[in-house]
């Protein structure tokens, strides 16, 4: 037998190791991905870890959950069943995504190939989720009003911007050595909760409501309103900030 095997920590000390080795939250992150997924994601993590699985692999495992979810939704007619299916696949696809960089934590330190990869996918996701509800809503779904086929399309919108803009945002600051608007270890538990409608974990919930259009549409749009609002109020802070670090750079 590998020698190795027997030298790699068992999962109670792996997940030891994983526990004291956690970062602060970033000040922005909300409730579910901070106090739910990621401690799910540790476990993932510890699991992934005792069977030999690279960053880029617990990626792939996370992708594969979240995108056949998003094949359930436009490929499968609406019941109560799929819905829950799909809630799971996407919740687990969320936790392995929370699990990658843990891993890489236990490993030493991940690669800008691996955080790549991880930007890459959660792009695909994120600009793909709403996308694959419009099409299973049109499918499935004659009896909801034409008017709420814009839901998801706007929804859509709202997510990749907000992604794309706290990307942008770390980005451009690390590029003139300014700390990142994200920065780990300012996060609050009342913040995280005011937060938590904007959460990606609490969308891929609501799927759970999937197999009742009526309700779902309503729980969906209330969240897409939330978020909404705050890639609005998150876009003039985020341009105040861009603003400000022009004028630091300009007098350094």
């Amino acid at each position: 037998m590998n020698s190795s095997a027997h030298a790699r920590p068992t999962f109670r000390d792996t997940m030891r190791r994983l526990q004291s080795a956690q970062k602060g939250h970033a000040r922005g992150a909300p409730g579910y991905s901070v106090y739910v997924n990621r401690k799910i994601g540790r476990v993932l993590a510890a699991l992934a870890y005792r069977l030999g699985l690279t960053p880029n692999q617990v990626t792939v495992v996370s992708a594969i959950h979240t995108f056949a979810a998003l094949i359930l939704i436009m490929t499968v007619p609406i019941s109560w069943w799929l819905g829950i299916l799909v809630a799971l696949l996407l919740v687990l696809g969320y936790a392995w995504d929370s699990a990658d960089g843990q891993v890489a934590r236990l490993r030493g330190g991940g690669s800008i190939a691996g955080e790549w990869l991880d930007h890459f996918v959660d792009a695909l996701k994120v600009s793909s989720l709403h996308l694959a509800v419009l099409v299973g809503l049109y499918r499935f779904a004659p009896d909801a009003a034409e008017g709420w086929l814009w839901l998801p399309l706007a929804f859509s919108v709202v997510a990749t911007t907000t992604f794309f803009g706290m990307l942008l945002n770390d980005l451009l600051k690390g590029a003139r050595g300014v700390p990142s608007t994200h920065a780990r270890g300012g996060g609050t538990f009342r913040r995280s909760m005011l937060l938590l409608p904007t959460d990606f974990g609490v969308v891929c919930l609501v799927f759970v409501l999937w197999g009742v259009t009526e309700v779902f549409l309503v729980v969906y749009a209330i969240l897409f309103a939330f978020c909404a609002a705050f890639l609005v109020l998150a876009a003039v802070k985020w341009f105040r900030e861009m603003r400000n670090v022009d004028g630091g750079h300009a007098g350094a």
